[in-house]
């Protein structure tokens, strides 16, 4: 058995797992995960900002004291969507080593899509093609495959929340126009990414990552949250579709108190909803299962093959 503390770099959020792995098994010990918005002007600037790289490492500060109390014997770091498109990554990825000692990994779309199918199928069973989507800050994963296997398909496409928000939401709150400018975007990128043949082979469904984690969330008014009541829990594409109607006609402040949702999630929360329920629709799905279990559970999953 080993004692694995896996970081991920995400473009909304850096997280932390701190789990003991065995045969494949992940049983966590910690988690958390603490909105940094690190990709916060990458879309338009091309660059991560001095102020955003700063909230990255305060919070690395925060995780160190978790990361030696339970006495992790490997630390593996990940870098995704934003970080990956940034002009001065290899600045952040110095200042990483340089303050912390870590050497975080910059995932390809390819290396993070697998890594994430990985981590959401692995405690689930079944022998029918399966779609995996994780809606990320800066790009969204969909990945089908047969759980237990290695994916048969999978992209990363460029429709994040955090990216979409900036490029069309400029309104508090939105304006219709671009709520539907924003939903024509994302199925237009998702549609061009997995066609028809692909989405059309595809029998079930589950997301992973706080977009999702958090409508599990607000759809049973979960407060506080629960994982043992998120993991799991069917998000019906009609209630996702009510929710977006709901978090789009309301300003930041209220959405900020929206029962289930943390507030730090609430700027990007309309694009973020707005991505899942494409997707679910382009793939022909009633609904998806939520899962706890994601790209860290297969960070973690393959830091012990």
């Amino acid at each position: 058995m080993a004692r694995i503390a896996v970081i991920d770099l995400g473009t909304n959020s850096t997280r932390l797992l701190v789990a003991e792995v065995e045969r494949g098994e992940v049983r966590p010990l910690e988690r958390r995960s603490i909105v940094t918005r690190l990709g916060d002007g990458v879309d338009a600037n091309g660059s991560l900002s001095d102020e955003a790289m700063e909230r990255v490492y305060e919070t690395l500060d925060d995780y160190r004291p978790l990361i030696a109390r339970h006495a992790a014997e490997r630390v593996e770091a990940v870098a995704t969507s934003a970080v990956r498109d940034a002009a001065n990554r290899d600045e952040f990825l110095r200042g990483l080593r340089d303050r912390f000692g870590v050497r975080a990994r910059l995932l390809s779309g390819d290396d993070e899509a697998r890594l994430t199918f990985l981590g959401a199928t692995s405690r689930r069973a079944g022998s029918e093609p399966t779609l995996v989507v994780d809606v990320g800050g800066g790009s969204t994963e969909l990945v089908v495959g047969t759980p237990g296997r290695a994916p048969e398909f999978h992209v990363s496409t460029q429709a994040g929340s955090v990216r979409q928000s900036e490029r069309h939401l400029h309104h508090d709150p939105p304006a219709g126009e671009e709520l539907d400018e924003l939903c024509r975007d994302v199925r237009d990128i998702i549609e061009s990414a997995a066609l028809p043949r692909v989405r059309a082979r595809v029998t079930g469904g589950v997301a992973v990552a706080g977009t999702a984690t958090s409508l599990a969330a607000i759809d049973q008014q979960l407060d506080p949250y629960d994982p043992a009541k998120v993991d799991g829990y069917p998000l019906q594409l009609a209630a996702c579709e009510r929710m977006l109607a709901r978090l789009s006609s309301i300003p930041l402040a209220e959405r900020r108190e929206v029962t289930g949702l943390h507030p730090d999630r609430a700027p990007t929360i309309v694009a973020g909803t707005a991505i899942l329920v494409e997707a679910i629709r382009a793939f022909g799905l009633a609904s998806a299962e939520t899962s706890e279990a994601d790209i860290m559970h297969g960070v973690a999953i393959t830091a012990t093959e």
